[in-house]
């Protein structure tokens, strides 16, 4: 149930009033269908007792059509691109303050723009475990790729890391989706002149093992997936994230990646760890294994 003042800000936009008149007609369609089936094994005393019931009835009836219009709204693509998983996250991670976050970003970044800090103080909605931050890459490099640049160096130097793209981050090997791309600008246009954006996040956990392309199509309305610049910046903030071997390690399914350069996105960047430390590299988009997750954000309509 949505908070007050809070609803799902969907990135596709609103419903048509066509969509609205087709799916209306269609429903009145399937009730009386369901009314001439249900007559034909009723009797005077039975539809008695049925009309008795009155309002809940009613009630369960529309909840029931919520629910088959909602399972409905699930994409069945890429559908077997998706594996049991156990993986968690380490005990020791926690999602941090809003405040915190900043003074970290502000500390590693060298930002002294402002930031609406108190949206970390809302209630969430269905599926996100926390209000992150992370800068505008435009606060930071002419280009999305450089600013990738930027927070992998930064989180190079403060962890032990191994970076094995890092002469492969050009634009002809790495770019947002166009998804993500969108959902950015929605951010920044809520947000306007703030250097530092406040959003709601998942971290993995919800598409535990599916593949990248499959966590996609699996993603709510005013759900988006997170790209390496993000969760480059959520891992500096939050570095117990990714500090054992055994959790739940991170694809980046908000960004496309080609290996050759040739235009052939079928790939994402990753973040895993060994005893090494971190590794950030790439994966196909399209392979399911139950050591991944894909975060993702939400979008929500502030009043």
């Amino acid at each position: 149930m949505a908070t007050q003042g809070m609803v799902p800000l969907h990135l596709s936009g609103n419903t048509t009033e066509a969509q609205n008149s087709q799916l209306l007609l269609s429903l009145n369609q399937a009730v009386e269908q369901a009314w001439r089936k249900a007559m034909d094994q009723l009797d005077r005393q039975s539809v008695q007792m049925v009309l008795d019931s009155g309002v809940a009835l009613r009630d369960e009836v529309a909840d029931s059509v919520v629910g088959i219009i909602q399972r409905h709204t699930r994409s069945d693509k890429f559908k077997d691109e998706q594996v049991p998983s156990g993986r968690s996250y380490p005990a020791t991670y926690r999602v941090r303050p809003v405040e915190a976050q900043v003074t970290e970003l502000r500390k590693v970044f060298g930002l002294q723009g402002g930031c609406m800090e108190k949206l970390g103080r809302r209630a969430l909605l269905d599926g996100a475990e926390g209000w992150f931050v992370i800068p505008r890459w435009q606060a930071l490099a002419p280009s999305y790729q450089e600013a990738v640049k930027m927070a992998v160096e930064a989180l190079g130097a403060r962890r032990k890391f191994a970076n094995r793209i890092v002469e492969r981050l050009g634009p002809e090997y790495l770019r947002q989706s166009e998804r993500s791309k969108l959902a950015e600008g929605i951010l920044a246009d809520q947000q306007q002149g703030q250097d530092l954006l406040v959003f709601a996040a998942q971290m993995g956990m919800l598409h535990r093992g599916s593949s990248a392309r499959r966590a996609r199509v699996m993603m709510a309305g005013n759900e988006f997936g997170l790209g390496a610049f993000a969760v480059a910046c959520i891992l500096l903030t939050h570095p117990e994230r990714l500090s054992s071997g055994e959790t739940l390690m991170i694809d980046c399914g908000g960004d496309e990646y080609s290996f050759r350069g040739d235009h052939v996105f079928d790939r994402v960047p990753l973040f895993d760890y060994d005893i090494s430390g971190i590794e950030f590299s790439v994966f196909y988009d399209d392979r399911a294994r139950n050591l991944w997750g894909t975060p993702s954000g939400f979008l929500y309509k502030f009043s």
